[in-house]
């Protein structure tokens, strides 16, 4: 109106509507992620399993799932096998800590849940529907 140029103001908008595009396809790749409940970023379970195998008592580790519950907020789940005898000598609350401080240390995951099991007992899940 000032100008009297016609093509200012769909200029304008364009230049607007391509400084939002970026952010806007970086939020809903975001959410998607979420609400998909996708694999974090960066975290590779193939090294978080061996990881897990690592620790002193340990047998096997199955049913590792990892996934984002909101942006930027890692989970991890998994059934850990542990020999009876590491878990008579630490103890249950010992082994718990000693894996989620692990797993959060090293693999930046916000929240870790671990079902622990005697050896044997994975193959009574087997007849089980997950």
């Amino acid at each position: 109106m000032l100008t009297g140029w016609q093509a200012a103001d769909p200029i304008a908008s364009l230049v607007i509507a391509l400084m939002i595009a970026p952010r806007t396809w970086k939020l809903l790749r975001e959410t998607l992620d979420v609400l998909l409940e996708a694999a974090p970023k960066g975290v590779d379970m193939a090294e978080v399993r061996a990881h897990i195998l690592a620790t002193h008592g340990v047998e096997d580790v199955h049913d590792l799932h990892a996934w984002t519950i909101t942006s930027g907020m890692p989970v991890l789940s998994a059934h850990v096998v542990v020999s009876s005898e590491a878990l008579s000598a630490i103890g249950h609350e010992k082994m718990l800590h000693e894996l989620q401080g692990c797993l959060g240390d090293h693999f930046d995951v916000e929240h870790c849940t671990f079902q622990l099991e005697p050896t044997g007992h994975a193959e009574h899940e087997a007849h089980l529907c997950h």
